[in-house]
């Protein structure tokens, strides 16, 4: 109307459209529910303290995005500081605590009692799911500040080394090659890509540990 320079009064426009049933549809944002059963927050345990003395002493996790030509797929992986080591991964057409929970579970015998787990605040890692997965198996949610990607910066430079090398590199055409790329370069990243920091392969370096 006032493209057309139709003179317009709000109250009335908004009479007749409650008249001929014109109201839009509003998303309206669910509250956020501090304190409650279903949304948790844990404390910083890192502290952006990234050094471990033993493997599976400190773990980060996080999930990215994968674009491919049919679409974004979201990778949600889990890092063992001791060595860097890529100890369980998912990717997924959705992002939804599914996701989450089956990189947890996929972590198997490697997921001890005791072990820090740290995410950021997102909602999957918040949910009453997670933390009932950390009572099963024992380990000690932790998660970052808000608004501080330094807190998870491990996993952060991860994602970059993986997209600069391996996604990056190709026009990936839907979920199946995006799966098979990443499993080929997860499995070189632990077993053959040298870590500066000491010399060697993360499985070298566990195995150095053993």
């Amino acid at each position: 109307m006032k493209k057309k320079g139709i003179r317009r009064n709000g109250k009335a426009i908004l009479r007749v459209m409650q008249k001929y049933g014109l109201l839009s549809e509003i998303r309206r944002r669910k509250p956020y529910q501090k304190g409650t059963k279903w949304y948790r927050s844990y404390e910083n345990l890192l502290n952006q303290d990234f050094e471990a003395s033993k493997p599976n002493q400190k773990w980060v996790t996080d999930i990215s995005y994968i674009h491919t030509q049919q679409g974004v797929a979201y990778l949600s992986v889990i890092q063992d500081l001791y060595d860097n080591s890529i100890v369980s991964w998912e990717l997924s057409r959705s992002c939804d605590l599914s996701l989450v929970t089956r990189t947890v579970k996929k972590s198997g015998y490697k997921l001890r009692k005791g072990t820090v787990l740290h995410s950021d605040q997102g909602s999957q890692y918040r949910s009453h799911e997670y933390h009932a997965l950390s009572e099963k198996y024992g380990f000690l949610p932790s998660m970052s500040r808000k608004a501080t990607p330094l807190d998870n910066a491990c996993v952060e430079n991860f994602f970059s080394i993986l997209k600069a090398e391996c996604v990056n590199r190709h026009r990936i055409k839907g979920f199946l090659e995006a799966k098979m790329l990443i499993s080929k370069y997860i499995y070189f990243y632990n077993n053959e890509r040298i870590q500066l920091s000491f010399a060697c392969s993360p499985m070298e370096m566990r195995r150095k540990a053993a």
